[in-house]
């Protein structure tokens, strides 16, 4: 005879923002279409325990400069598109980008310092080389993210990018630009639920739009601290969905850059055959490392590989089947 089992339900009563990237012709910008990410009520995927009105959004990682510290796994992919960010760009939106995450390196290959003009230029040629929303990251020093993006935010008025990263000793200069021209941040801490509170309540305190910031956690690859990654975030997730505002932002993982910095994916010399095939090992490494936080409540991830890019999909689509 057949048992019904009733599936226990949480009855949460809060939900995440909905954040837009992006801007139409229609809204003041040039891209040719926004994306939206945010508006959970549940945890990722438990369809029947509330809703998850979008899909998680896929971001490929470009840069301004040719990356040499990549590995040659990604050096072969893809080609000579790396020595210009708008061919990389228009590549990237070809191989199923929602975003484009252009990174400011902040020097050339022999150490010339990016000037604010230089940024300047390069944004403005990967947004016309596509469509996408984009977001910017500076090169991670304080005082160089403030006077490449300050000069970034200016030039890219009224397309509602994403710069950051904001963080303790560099988020009021950035939040001030982003707020000037029309722009959304995102807001960087270390794994931490309470500092990534505190980093967003000084944020709002200058006045800056709650549902115009994204939230980085931060967290570390497969193998490298995801385990406590991924509880921050389901803790960050929770909060938020008992109603603690200052948690109900999307968040954003970096996860290529995480990923690919590993020595199992960056070199393939003096290691374990038990390793087995490079490619092969990188490329899941990166789509273990992203499904995972998708999981955990991503809903912005940056990858570098198109193939992981291509697997990650497929995984998304199979775990929306259930909306």
């Amino acid at each position: 005879m057949p048992v019904t089992v009733e599936i226990p339900k949480e009855s949460w009563t809060g939900s995440v923002m909905e954040v837009t990237l992006g801007a139409t012709e229609a809204e003041g910008g040039t891209r040719a279409k926004t994306v939206t990410v945010g508006g959970e009520t549940a945890l990722p995927f438990l369809h029947f325990e509330g809703e998850m009105p979008r899909p998680p959004v896929i971001a490929i990682e470009i840069q301004d400069y040719y990356p040499e510290d990549w590995s040659p796994l990604l050096h072969e992919v893809w080609g000579d598109a790396l020595n210009d960010p708008a061919t990389w760009a228009e590549k990237a939106e070809g191989y199923g980008a929602d975003l484009i995450m252009l990174k400011l390196r902040g020097k050339d290959g022999e150490g010339n310092k990016t000037t604010p003009e230089e940024a300047v230029q390069t944004v403005k040629k990967v947004l016309a080389a596509t469509g996408l929303p984009l977001i910017v990251r500076g090169p991670g020093d304080a005082e160089r993210d403030n006077e490449l993006l300050v000069a970034v935010a200016e030039a890219a008025e009224g397309e509602r990018i994403a710069i950051g990263l904001c963080e303790e000793k560099n988020y009021r200069t950035i939040v001030a630009a982003a707020m000037a021209h029309g722009h959304l941040v995102v807001s960087s801490t270390p794994m931490d639920v309470n500092l990534s509170k505190q980093m967003v309540i000084l944020i709002t305190d200058m006045r800056f739009p709650i549902d115009r910031i994204l939230v980085d956690p931060t967290t570390g690859a497969l193998g490298y601290g995801i385990e406590y990654g991924y509880s921050v975030m389901e803790r960050t997730r929770i909060a938020a969905f008992q109603g603690d505002k200052m948690t109900q932002l999307p968040m954003i993982c970096f996860t290529g850059e995480e990923c690919w910095r590993q020595k199992e994916l960056k070199v393939n010399e003096d290691v374990p055959a038990a390793w087995g095939d490079w490619l092969k090992r990188s490329i899941n490494w990166e789509a273990i490392t992203v499904t995972t936080l998708l999981h955990s409540g991503a809903d912005i991830v940056t990858i570098r590989h198109p193939e992981t890019v291509e697997i990650v999909r497929d995984v998304i689509e199979k775990l929306m089947e259930g909306s």
